[in-house]
């Protein structure tokens, strides 16, 4: 599959695979997907849908400082009297900064396996390509997959007023000229 795949979504991939390195992960998830995109130069796709590459990644680490809870998890659990950030000030002050981050890899450089929820992203950015009509899998059938998929990858796109018909309509522009 990954022949398919454009020069920049192979970029997307390779960085979230040192983004995963770079904080430990024991494997590539879809947030270290879309924190490729916020490591984009000029922003790509993101930048046309009037987000920054800094505000991905803010909202990425704030999610993952949560241990990849969402804004709706944290507020469901508040309704039952969790206050999920003064659990993560207690971890953080028993265990360090960004303990619930999701590091705990091996710290080896070298091949880090995909989640079963990322292969599910790349899987499903092929169908959005076969879905537009595409021969190709770009950083637009990837950022569809991302928006489409329930989990912390769409809940910090959603944090940041970005779901998958807003990508499907900046992609149907984009196409158009």
């Amino acid at each position: 599959m990954f022949e398919r795949f454009t020069r920049d979504a192979r970029a997307i991939v390779v960085d979230a695979q040192a983004r995963a390195a770079e904080i430990g992960s024991a494997r590539i998830d879809p947030l270290h997907l879309l924190a490729g995109f916020g490591r984009k130069q000029g922003g790509g796709l993101l930048a046309g849908l009037g987000v920054s590459p800094s505000d991905v990644t803010a909202e990425i680490e704030r999610v993952r400082r949560r241990g990849g809870m969402s804004d709706s998890d944290v507020e469901a659990l508040a309704g039952f009297g969790i206050d999920v950030g003064q659990i993560v000030e207690r971890v953080e002050q028993a265990h360090g900064p960004w303990a619930l981050a999701g590091g705990g890899g091996s710290g080896k450089r070298g091949h880090i396996p995909f989640t079963a929820e990322a292969k599910k992203t790349l899987e499903t950015s092929l169908g959005e390509a076969l879905d537009i009509g595409d021969k190709f899998i770009g950083e637009e059938h990837l950022l569809l997959a991302l928006a489409a998929l329930p989990g912390p990858a769409a809940d910090v796109l959603a944090q940041l007023d970005i779901d998958h018909p807003a990508v499907r309509r900046a992609v149907q522009t984009r196409k158009a000229g």
